[in-house]
């Protein structure tokens, strides 16, 4: 399940968020859901064929409500332990922190895996709430700040763990 964060506060890291996705858009052996976010949730799974292509199109902006879109997810996943949940997001969450950090938590109790890709700016530093991000590590999320070039690795380490 991607989960990608379209609100304003994302405009500087719009192209990581396309290209991360089309990094993980149809992994072989899985099946893919692409769903894109403000104060909204917009399954986009069934218009998808060029992930990039559309998510450029697509953006939504305003607020964020991060746990909205988790929430989403939650209600999507019918076998937890097969299941993987990557929220591309500068974790600055507009709507309930709390309800974001215990809907987190519930998916990694469940068995899900939680990952966490921050944003990055267009010169590719890490632009993200860290204080919310370490907030849901301590949950179980796991969250790094990487290229699409390092994402590979980063995968494979936290998806055998």
């Amino acid at each position: 399940m991607l989960l990608i964060d379209q609100s304003g506060s994302m405009v500087d890291s719009v192209i990581h968020s396309a290209v991360m996705a089309a990094c993980l858009w149809q992994l072989p052996g899985m099946r893919t859901r692409l769903v894109a976010f403000d104060t909204a949730v917009v399954d986009l799974t069934d218009d998808v064929s060029d992930p990039v292509e559309l998510l450029m199109k697509v953006q939504l902006g305003g607020g964020t409500d991060i746990a909205k879109a988790v929430a989403y997810a939650q209600s999507l996943i019918a076998n937890p332990r097969k299941s993987i949940v990557v929220l591309v997001s500068d974790f600055y969450e507009g709507g309930s922190e709390h309800e974001l950090v215990r809907r987190v938590k519930a998916l990694v109790e469940s068995g899900a895996k939680v990952l966490g890709l921050a944003a990055l700016d267009s010169k590719a530093e890490p632009a993200f709430d860290r204080a919310m991000a370490a907030r849901l590590v301590r949950e179980g999320a796991q969250v790094g700040a990487m290229t699409p070039g390092q994402l590979a690795g980063w995968l494979a380490e936290k998806v055998q763990a």
